[in-house]
């Protein structure tokens, strides 16, 4: 038996953020109903890279049953009401005032299904000025100031993946969690209103530039591969012209970086490196040093000396190596093309082996829900 036998999710939903959190219920053993328009939601046809099929949709919506239904017809909207009547969440990610235009204000859907838990996902929330703006996920990442603190210098750039949007996601996720578990504890409790947002989930990540700035008149610099407030904590280019990232954390990680590593006692005792205050302030003239020390070494024989100091390292990877990482774990998903590996979870609970989730062709359980709830 799966943690969320039992529920029913009903999901109104496209893109990213709110099929992350379907696909992550899913997972778990609700029953999501994917509601979807009659061409298909539209991170469907992204891409075309995993045997035909878009990763994103891949990656998001395994397990789902996917119908199709125009909320805008009379009888698609009854069936609609239905399929809210008897689920116990309800996810939906349209604009902004659209649900409620279509005949289904969240508010009043919370008067008329008390036990029902619904979870609003837009872009800056259903309150405040830029409600009504259009937000995607590079959007919001620069606006929130993510893109501001990500980069080389004055070249900006994104996050490699979406994290607005997971950030929503994820924000949402463990939001119904704790509805249905307060709801589980006490049932008179009932459901509640949830309103996610891109904006604030990628925001509250920002905390730490934002305080930084804000209250100690310190704002980090674009470097890269370089942690902006901590020296030395960045990827240095070896003998063999490959990258290593490695970390000093604290003062005694310090001392035996110099030591074993860089094989130079005294200079954990000059005091222009003697904290990480003055590190960081002679950043350039500290780095240059440690990489001429590592430019004598392949980069496995730079492995090797932190490694034998315990200092935490990292090989800069591109995806190939991500590919054939020997410490990846897999979950499979059914398609119409075969079977999808795809990389698992960030969790493993001991004991739990899955079997593979079904990925849904657009209106694939027409048929079965009509006549379920149609009744």
């Amino acid at each position: 038996m799966s943690d969320l036998d039992g529920i029913t999710v009903v999901a109104l939903e496209q893109a990213v953020a709110a099929p992350y959190v379907s696909g992550r219920l899913a997972e778990e053993g609700a029953r999501v109903i994917k509601i979807e328009r009659k061409e298909g939601d539209f991170a469907r046809h992204y891409d075309d890279f995993v045997e035909g099929h878009s990763a994103y949709f891949v990656w998001l919506n395994a397990g789902k049953e996917s119908i199709t239904l125009d909320l805008r017809e009379v009888e698609d909207a009854l069936l609609f009401g239905k399929l809210l009547a008897k689920a116990d969440v309800f996810i939906q990610n349209l604009a902004p005032g659209a649900l409620t235009r279509l005949g289904f204000d969240p508010k009043q859907l919370r008067k008329d299904l008390p036990h029902l838990i619904i979870c609003s996902i837009s872009g800056y929330g259903e309150e405040g000025p830029y409600r009504n703006q259009k937000a995607y996920d590079l959007l919001i990442q620069a606006e929130t100031g993510l893109c501001s603190v990500t980069g080389i210098g004055e070249e900006l750039t994104r996050v490699g993946v979406s994290v607005s949007d997971i950030s929503a996601g994820m924000t949402a996720y463990q939001e119904i969690l704790r509805a249905l578990f307060a709801r589980q504890r006490d049932p008179s409790r009932n459901g509640r209103l949830i309103d996610v947002s891109l904006f604030h989930s990628t925001a509250d990540w920002m905390n730490v530039p934002y305080l930084q700035h804000h209250y100690g008149n310190f704002t980090p610099q674009n470097n890269g591969l370089k942690h902006p407030s901590i020296v030395p904590y960045g990827a240095f280019t070896c003998g063999d012209n490959k990258k290593i990232l490695f970390s000093i954390q604290n003062e005694r990680e310090w001392v035996d970086l110099c030591r074993d590593v860089l094989g130079d006692q005294t200079l954990a005792k000059n005091e222009k490196y003697r904290n990480n205050t003055q590190r960081l302030a002679h950043r350039d003239e500290l780095e240059s040093l440690i990489e001429s020390v590592f430019s004598s070494y392949t980069r496995e024989q730079v492995i090797t000396r932190l490694q034998d100091a315990n200092i935490a390292f990292g090989r800069v990877s591109d995806l190939n190596d991500l590919a054939n990482h020997p410490q990846n774990r897999y979950r499979e998903i059914t398609t119409t093309s075969g079977v999808i590996k795809v990389l698992g979870r960030g969790a493993h609970i001991e004991g739990t082996v899955k079997a593979p989730l079904r990925l849904p062709t657009v209106g694939q359980d027409n048929e079965k829900i009509r006549e379920e709830f149609g009744k």
